[in-house]
């Protein structure tokens, strides 16, 4: 054998060596996953076979008082697309085109990393029957896109207590990083504002799933095992949709006469009817309202726009908890009150009214709104007839006592915190003190030290106090409940899918101030004849019940002055408070006044006839 042979020899042997090797080691590797790991593998097998989608429950409904439907859901046909089908231009160029909708909006819905990556991104809702022929029969030319069939919110009696229901919307990463949406995920619809956001809870429902077999491509191949979702279960809210109905078309009447009164910058307003009794809120209007089916599918940026542009008065405001002001002399009844309860006042105390006031010095005058005066005046009538006079010598004399009586008798009333009613939104408003005013002006030592004027100013409901109108509504209710507040509420009850309940409202205290029987008595008679003989005479007169009440006309810096009426009825056995708010309305025994009277006429079972009254100051 040639040396050449033998060295081919060698070579070959350390070949066949390093393949037994090789061949041994695959060997062995295909026993250990086979054998030892074999169903380890097999399990990742089916994770990346099946997939798993999870499916939307139906929210709860919405119902009034009475179980007239104020939310509800219907179905929808929806053109949805698979996430598989984002980088197809062409295609979804063709869809926009078929569906009339931005191409960019589909694009970037498609695209959308917030949901699940196998489930459908919806691109339309409502389409047409004629769409969906069209793409049944093209199906072929618009791979990944299909017709669903999909559970909407509805709204059958349109805009009604808009801003007391609120509307729906795709989660926020801010919603879903709080701990009472841990298990939610991004996707989801959720309440965003109203009754939807505050009972979220019982009208989300459970959600179900869906098991489905996928190819390589993470494409559905057929389902597998389905899960139904189990629907929300219903609110029966404490709403009247008729009253509610009347104090929405009340406040547009209150709006129209202040145009015809030369006001005509008036387009915005509140108004809040209660149940003295229990806190049930009957009604809650605010305007201008706004449509909630604009939100559904997700609102478009050119309408999100619009809701919140500078001159739209900001449509999305729930105004009745949401929005403060000055209450004017509809605090009056809260001063009264204070006066009697500290002796500074006694009902037929008298005073002198010239019209200029000046007991606080020549250089800080004060005029009453009847600047020729009214000359002698009892408390009784300074109610009656509003006299700022015998309200500045309250408050003057409650400066002198010190000790902020007014302000912390004021607080008793539930003003300067939140009443706690179960809707999201509702503000503070303000009772100023010494406290407050060197904190707002810890920059201008000038301003910050508490003079008489500012506790006159509060007397008359004017200076640096706000309240809103579900504070005054509730206050006056107080009144009318021998000093008990109830805490102003929405929801009545829970119910299940058979309709029964399953949580019904508590009745809660909210305040009860320290006010005697007699000084309660007191305020009532001069309440009734402010209806009967005083500044809202002509907005009651042949009313059919009897009320009693409390105009006021509020002065805000560089407008226009706010219209205020709160009141409740009736007087002999007080049953329903309101309070309305007119903004840039004028005076509020021509404004809010007739307003109150629809409101009230609609609560007592009274004809409700708009009336027009004679202007008054306050």
């Amino acid at each position: 054998m040639s040396p050449f042979r033998e060295q081919l020899r060698g070579r070959f042997a350390v070949l066949g060596i390093v393949v037994l090797v090789s061949l041994g080691v695959l060997l062995v590797r295909l026993w250990s996953m086979q054998v030892l790991a074999g169903a380890d593998y097999v399990a990742l097998a089916n994770d990346n076979r099946v997939r798993e989608i999870t499916l939307d429950a139906p929210r709860g409904r919405i119902l009034d008082r009475d179980g007239e439907e104020l939310v509800s859901n219907r179905a929808s046909l929806a053109v949805s697309v698979a996430p598989s089908a984002k980088d197809d231009e062409e295609m979804l160029y063709r869809l926009s085109i078929l569906l009339d909708r931005p191409l960019e909006e589909i694009k970037e819905r498609v695209a959308s990393t917030r949901e699940e990556a196998l489930r459908p991104r919806i691109v339309s809702l409502d389409v047409s029957r004629d769409v969906v022929s069209y793409l049944a029969e093209h199906e072929s030319e618009y791979p990944g896109v299909e017709v669903q069939v999909v559970a909407v919110r509805e709204y059958p009696q349109g805009s009604l207590a808009a801003h007391v229901l609120g509307y729906t919307g795709e989660i926020s990463e801010e919603q879903i990083e709080q701990p009472e949406f841990s298990s939610y995920a991004l996707g989801d619809i959720v309440g965003k504002t109203g009754a939807e956001r505050q009972f979220e809870s019982v009208l989300q429902g459970d959600k179900g799933y869906r098991r489905l077999e996928v190819d390589a491509r993470g494409r559905q191949r057929h389902i597998i095992e389905e899960g139904q979702a189990i629907p929300g279960r219903d609110v029966v809210l404490t709403i009247d949709s008729e009253v509610q109905e009347v104090a929405e078309k009340a406040l547009t009447n209150a709006i129209r006469d202040a145009h015809l009164d030369e006001y005509p910058k008036a387009k915005a307003g509140a108004a809040v009817a209660l149940d003295v009794r229990t806190g049930e809120v009957l009604a809650m209007a605010s305007l201008p309202t706004y449509d909630p089916t604009l939100f559904l599918g997700g609102i478009s940026e050119e309408n999100w726009e619009r809701l919140n542009a500078k001159g739209s008065e900001y449509p999305l405001t729930n105004r009745a908890i949401m929005a403060q002001y000055p209450p004017a002399s509809t605090f009056k009844g809260i001063t009264g009150l204070a006066g009697l309860r500290y002796g500074v006042t006694r009902e037929w105390a008298m005073y002198y009214c010239p019209g200029k006031w000046i007991e606080m010095g020549e250089q800080w005058p004060k005029w009453c709104w009847n600047r020729s005066g009214h000359r002698e005046i009892t408390f009784h009538s300074g109610i009656v007839e509003s006299c700022d006079t015998v309200f500045y010598e309250i408050g003057y004399e409650f400066y002198k006592q010190g000790d902020e009586k007014l302000q912390k008798f004021a607080r008793q009333f539930g003003f300067g915190s939140p009443l706690g009613i179960d809707l999201p939104g509702e503000v503070d408003g303000r009772v100023p003190d010494a406290a407050w005013k060197a904190e707002f002006n810890k920059n201008y030592p000038e301003y910050q030290q508490w003079l008489p004027g500012d506790t006159v100013n509060i007397a008359i409901g004017q200076g640096d106090l706000l309240a809103t109108p579900l504070q005054m509504a509730a206050a006056y209710a107080g009144i009318a409940n021998d000093g008990k507040i109830m805490r102003p509420h929405v929801l009545k009850e829970v119910r299940d899918e058979s309709g029964q309940a399953v949580l019904e409202y508590e009745e809660d205290v909210a305040a009860e101030p320290d006010v005697t029987t007699q000084s309660l008595a007191v305020m009532r008679r001069g309440l009734r004849d402010v209806t009967e003989e005083g500044t809202a005479e002509g907005a009651f007169a042949d009313f059919g019940a009897a009320v009693a009440g409390k105009t006021g006309t509020a002065q805000v810096t560089g407008k226009d002055d706010y219209a205020w009426f709160v009141g409740f009825a009736p007087i002999e056995d007080p049953r329903y408070a309101v309070a309305i708010v007119i903004e840039q309305g004028g005076h509020g025994g021509s404004i809010a006044a007739p307003a109150a009277r629809e409101i009230l006429a609609a609560l007592l079972g009274l004809p409700v006839e708009h009336v027009r009254a004679v202007d008054v100051s306050r």
